[in-house]
């Protein structure tokens, strides 16, 4: 099942997505809400019956004339209003190149426990534009992941038990202004101000049970599922990263565990996979400068396209835009 939402009316409607039609939910069955939100702390009610109205939908028996364009609507976030969003590090492969690319050894803690860090949930954002301050600019770069919804609270979860817990899987493109970013850290707390300003999720939700044929074995010593899903990111037409959703070290089952120790996690809660291995420009320029002491760093520009795929989930597509603001809190560095 892929759900969706996007602007109707000035409100998020939510919506089922099936051969690029939208089917308004609240329309098609009058116990199903109109937005993500409700159906997410409603989920255990709620997702049988959605279930069933999706394969009403498959099965031709609700009229096309029912559905909406895609391309004719203004998509939001799949989860528009987040309760939280956290962000984890699963990627070894990414970990270990950044770190190799500074000339530093890989950190052994790395293997012994998942991490996460908190963004601001209130940047969440859909496809379409992203709007960017004067420094932002210093060093901007996307980061292609995976991300899950939060489907039911819960509080000290095991991972063994942890998949019950997620309503689905998302693209996720964690922006990251990295000179901000790498400021602020030298006083070993952030990344705030580098990341708060985007965090994009979408095109739609999609649903575990329409992932079950991509299920592979977590990898050795882990728990949780694992989903063979290619990961792809293009700038401007050319592509510049590629990896699999299964090269995951850490499983999300594992990361809500984690999430959860000692904290109710909540329905609505979003929580990223980390960056892919070759997912970001950082660790693309760093790789290329240390094998090539000429490579010419990129960075996205104002205008730039950022194109993020993974098998299964759609495609989700953003503009950079530059804000008419000259405005630099790095200018007021004292």
């Amino acid at each position: 099942m892929k759900l969706v939402s996007y602007l109707r009316d000035g409100h998020d409607q939510l919506a089922f997505l099936v051969d690029n039609l939208l089917y308004d939910c609240d329309l098609l069955h009058p116990d199903l809400p109109s937005s993500m939100g409700l159906f997410l702390h409603y989920w255990d009610d709620m997702f049988p019956i959605a279930q069933a109205v999706d394969a009403a939908i498959k099965e031709g028996r609700i009229n096309k004339a029912n559905g909406v364009d895609l391309n004719n609507v203004h998509l939001l976030a799949p989860v528009p209003f987040p309760t939280s969003c956290r962000d984890g590090y699963a990627f070894r492969q990414h970990v270990a190149a950044a770190r190799r690319n500074r000339k530093v050894d890989m950190i052994a803690e790395f293997d012994q426990y998942p991490i996460f860090y908190f963004t601001n949930h209130h940047s969440i954002q859909g496809p379409g534009d992203i709007k960017c301050m004067p420094d932002h600019f210093e060093k901007l770069d996307f980061e292609l992941e995976a991300a899950i919804v939060i489907c039911k609270q819960g509080r000290n979860i095991p991972a063994e038990q942890a998949d019950s817990y997620i309503g689905g899987l998302m693209i996720m493109n964690d922006m990251s202004a990295r000179r901000l970013q790498m400021e602020e850290m030298l006083l070993n707390l952030g990344p705030a101000k580098g990341k708060d300003f985007s965090t994009v999720i979408g095109p739609c939700l999609v649903t575990l049970d329409e992932l079950e044929q991509f299920e592979i074995p977590a990898k050795e010593n882990h728990v949780g599922k694992s989903w063979n899903l290619a990961m792809k990111c293009w700038v401007n037409g050319k592509q510049v990263s590629e990896g699999n959703v299964g090269d995951m070290d850490w499983t999300f089952a594992e990361i809500i565990e984690r999430c959860s120790y000692g904290v109710n996690i909540q329905p609505g809660d979003v929580i990223g996979s980390g960056t892919v291995g070759t997912g970001c420009f950082l660790e693309l320029n760093g790789t290329g400068k240390l094998n090539d002491a000429n490579y010419t760093e990129q960075w996205l520009q104002d205008g730039d396209v950022v194109e993020m795929e993974i098998d299964g989930l759609g495609k989700l597509s953003n503009t950079i835009v530059k804000e008419e603001s000259d405005f630099s809190i790095l200018a007021k560095k004292k």
